[in-house]
């Protein structure tokens, strides 16, 4: 990492107001531009994977129902916003390299039943970062991880938020 962002370096993303940052890193955690407001307050940072550090601290040492809010903030997989074309752009480009935008009539109605049976078990919908799985390899973690308790779901939740924000962030680097 060479601490640059879109052309602009770290010393210029550490001297942006609160809401300039907010406006350029507000998106990075999903519908949650609270996560980038508060780690505002940790700069100066050093390069981008200590600003996605600083954010994830953030979103670990939040109030359990500000981590509940985060979870819920995340669309279905193959849901009814994906179907709506309601999702954040970074969701859409996140689930369509999966191939979960072109699923079969059968995987749609397994993926709505897994959808349907996590949220009504866990009370947020089942999140993975789906660049790095395969479809078949995110439809086996659905099933296995749908035999967890509550507690271990929302510790999952948030580690798979982490690989997809670093991702996102890192992606940043190269626009």
């Amino acid at each position: 990492m060479h601490g640059r962002l879109s052309g602009v370096d770290i010393g210029r993303i550490n001297g942006l107001t609160q809401a300039e940052f907010i406006g350029l890193l507000g998106g990075i955690f999903e519908n949650s531009p609270w996560v980038a407001e508060q780690a505002w307050h940790m700069r100066p940072f050093d390069d981008l994977d200590a600003i996605h550090q600083g954010m994830a601290e953030v979103a670990k040492n939040a109030p359990r129902e500000w981590q509940l809010r985060l979870l819920r903030s995340h669309p279905d997989l193959a849901g009814r916003e994906a179907q709506e074309g309601k999702m954040t752009d970074s969701s859409t480009v996140e689930q369509a390299s999966a191939g979960l935008n072109a699923l079969s009539r059968a995987e749609m109605d397994e993926i709505n039943q897994l959808n349907a049976e996590y949220r009504r078990k866990h009370g947020f919908p089942f999140i993975i970062a789906v660049r790095e799985h395969t479809k078949p390899g995110i439809f086996m973690e659905f099933r296995r991880r749908l035999g967890n308790n509550t507690e271990t779901e929302v510790e999952n939740a948030l580690q798979q938020i982490f690989a997809i924000t670093l991702l996102r962030i890192r992606a940043l680097e190269c626009t």
